[in-house]
């Protein structure tokens, strides 16, 4: 297995990073379409600052906030449009995951006018795309750093990601203070996403020398952050806060590496027909995954658990607890659902590999 690391985005962090590097947007040029949601952006300060640092560098902006959780593809052809309309030259994202992964898709709908659903799934990769500067407002998904974005196909109502060197940022302003209005349950639910990524990660054949270094930076610090959410049940600190999104940006930077392992595409069931938020979905799952990983990966998972300073039986009790999923479906259901994939990837990237009726078996455990 040789060693690989692909960093494509030029990373700023820290207190006040967005406007105190303003001058740096002026290198994409001198229109912007800001891509968010509804709130989030506004509520964590991140939209405000994003304005301030245009309008100091007199760059126009427009503001497309027509993205919710789990993003439409029509969604982001729609702000595709709307950046060529205004003659966007670059494209800012703003808010949680939803927002950051929409943000990188409207970049390519915007440079690519012929493209429809089937189109941008299909597309040539890379496909031509505005630059894009990132700013998250939660700590989980790590979009900020990874060359995918997952978005709601219409066709089907079903989650599937692109991903490739199109839909990496150009720039990011990772600023760990717009996190802290998130309410308690979105900062279980991306906290528990980041350590998803992390352990699935840490698990997979393609964790060699280099995104193994990220995985043991980010196990140890979203884990204690996710002990501190489960003892006390109640909003973390500022300074547990900032720990826990500096780990979802090295989970972040392993996934883009080593990729995700089932529970990321099994637990897409559990959100499109239940409801449940993608970090809880990941989650819930992962007790399956640790069960796997003891017995095809021993020493690794030893190495896991000393990594998370807890025994078995504890970690996996603070999981099923913060991930808190319970479903109603009967057998019939369950196979239909997960008769859908083939081949998949992430399968494969599982310990001792995992098929469509162990799926049904680990969604059987949620009952």
């Amino acid at each position: 297995m040789y060693n690989s690391l692909f960093v494509n985005s030029k990373v700023i962090s820290g207190k006040d990073c967005l406007v105190n590097n303003s001058n740096m947007l002026h290198q994409f040029g001198k229109k912007c379409l800001i891509v968010t949601g509804k709130s989030g952006a506004k509520k964590s300060g991140a939209l405000d600052d994003a304005v301030t640092a245009l309008s100091m560098q007199e760059i126009e902006f427009g503001i497309y906030d027509n993205i919710g959780e789990n993003p439409l593809v029509s969604s982001v052809i729609e702000g595709g449009k709307y950046a060529r309309e205004m003659g966007a030259d670059f494209i800012i994202g703003i808010g949680g995951g939803s927002a950051l992964d929409a943000s990188k898709a409207v970049a390519i709908c915007a440079a690519n006018s012929e493209f429809d659903i089937d189109g941008l799934y299909n597309r040539q990769n890379p496909a031509k795309a505005l630059p894009v500067v990132l700013i998250g407002t939660t700590a989980g998904t790590g979009s900020e750093v990874t060359g995918v974005s997952v978005l709601t196909n219409d066709n089907n109502m079903q989650k599937k990601s692109i991903g490739g060197a199109d839909c990496y940022a150009a720039l990011v302003f990772a600023d760990a203070k717009y996190t802290y209005s998130m309410p308690y349950n979105t900062t279980v639910s991306t906290a528990l996403d980041a350590f998803a990524h992390a352990v699935e990660g840490f698990f997979s054949p393609k964790c060699t020398e280099y995104p193994e270094v990220y995985a043991r930076m980010a196990i140890p610090v979203i884990y204690k952050g996710l002990k501190t959410l489960y003892n006390e049940k109640a909003l973390p600190s500022k300074e547990v806060r900032d720990e826990i999104f500096l780990g979802s940006l090295y989970a972040g930077l392993e996934l883009n590496v080593c990729g995700a392992a089932f529970p990321h595409t099994v637990g897409y069931i559990l959100t499109e027909e239940f409801g449940v938020p993608h970090g809880k979905a990941c989650a819930a799952l992962m007790p399956h995954l640790l069960i796997k990983a003891k017995r095809h990966s021993t020493e690794r998972f030893h190495e896991f658990l000393r990594l998370c300073g807890e025994n078995e039986v504890k970690v996996i009790d603070t999981i099923k607890a913060l991930a808190d999923v319970k479903i109603s479906a009967n057998d019939e259901q369950l196979v239909k659902w997960c008769s859908r994939w083939s081949d998949v990837k992430n399968f494969h990237n599982t310990p001792g590999d995992f098929t469509n009726e162990e799926a049904v078996e680990a969604l059987k455990e949620l009952r």
